[in-house]
């Protein structure tokens, strides 16, 4: 097989949850140039219209759905609803995600609970109903959820997000329990930690410590609109048949220091 080929998507269905925009987006517009046919969730149907008009101007085929992860009773609907279009998923891109910064001593429960079941939970679910309903029986898959430089961390700079470095932390471990749970069905479960990339849900974060952020990073720059495809496409493809239960930082060298 040529080395091009090991990355080609081409066949193959992607659903991406909080694929309308930011990360998701970025790594929809990866998988899709890759070949892949393209699934999206998220909670914002405006939104996910938005992004289906940007995806399928570039050529891509594009459904989506609307759903919520912190609410369970969405979930199998929406998988049930990728499966019924395409007819199978053989990547799922666990990217849907939320945060909450407060003090810890003064977290609120709802919050914490907000972010947990997003996060974590949801994402389980996600994993979870995917694998009942087409990688199991197909006996093949690759799940990626998107963990973060701050679940493999205790704190980073002035953030005090604990439930989201612990949502995060949380989806590392799930990472590598799940990989060695379902490598028998010939699924790959691996993990993204991403550093800092500008988004709608970092903003807030980066007006007030991006040049911290900055100064912690090797390689002197936040994330760009492209760093993350070609990690996510790597570990989607059969360039990474050989590779689970792990978590790639793309993190500027953050971690590394």
């Amino acid at each position: 097989m040529s080395a091009n080929k090991l990355f080609d998507l081409s066949g193959r269905v992607a659903l991406i949850t909080g694929g309308s925009r930011g990360l998701g987006l970025q790594i929809a517009h990866g998988y899709g140039a890759m070949g892949a046919k393209l699934a999206l969730t998220a909670r914002k149907t405006a939104e996910l219209v938005a992004a289906k008009a940007e995806l399928m101007a570039a050529g891509y085929e594009v459904f989506v759905f609307a759903s919520d992860l912190s609410k369970p009773e969405t979930i199998v609907p929406m998988v049930d609803a990728v499966i019924a279009h395409f007819g199978k998923i053989d990547i799922l891109m666990n990217n849907a995600g939320a945060s909450w910064g407060a003090p810890a001593e003064q977290y609120p429960l709802e919050a914490w609970n907000k972010i947990i079941s997003t996060n974590l939970t949801g994402s389980w679910l996600v994993a979870q109903a995917v694998g009942a309903k087409s990688m199991i029986p197909n006996k093949c898959g690759s799940i990626i959820s998107v963990a973060s430089v701050a679940g493999l961390r205790g704190q980073m700079g002035a953030m005090q997000t604990i439930a989201y470095n612990t949502s995060k932390g949380g989806l590392v471990n799930f990472t590598r329990a799940l990989a060695a749970e379902w490598a028998k069905y010939n699924i790959r479960v691996n993990a993204l930690a991403p550093g800092f990339f500008p988004s709608k849900m970092s903003e807030g974060v980066l007006k007030m410590i991006d040049k911290q952020i900055i100064s912690m990073t090797p390689l002197g720059r936040l994330g760009g609109d492209e760093d993350l495809m070609g990690p996510a496409i790597f570990l989607a493809s059969d360039a990474a048949s050989y590779v689970t239960g792990q978590i790639l930082s793309v993190d500027g060298g953050m971690t590394a220091v």
